[in-house]
């Protein structure tokens, strides 16, 4: 994926912040990290566990760690 629509999967932290963003358009706020986060660590959440589903835990992996990332940006 790139700034483009033809691949709509984030491979990376920049890729991953450009869709957040600027597709999107999501602030990525501290007390929104912070919520989001929270639900991805849960396995019981039900939107985690869909993600789980369809995308697998390496991207689960990946999206814990680009919001950690974002989380340390905005300190």
């Amino acid at each position: 994926m790139t700034t483009e629509t033809s691949d709509p999967i984030p491979r990376n932290y920049d890729e991953w912040r450009h869709c957040i963003e600027h597709w999107c358009g999501i602030e990525l706020r501290p007390e929104f990290i912070a919520r989001r986060l929270q639900a991805l660590n849960d396995r019981s959440d039900d939107h985690t566990r869909r993600l789980l589903e369809c995308y697998g835990e390496n991207h689960l992996q990946a999206l814990i760690g680009w919001f950690e990332r974002a989380k340390e940006a905005s300190a």
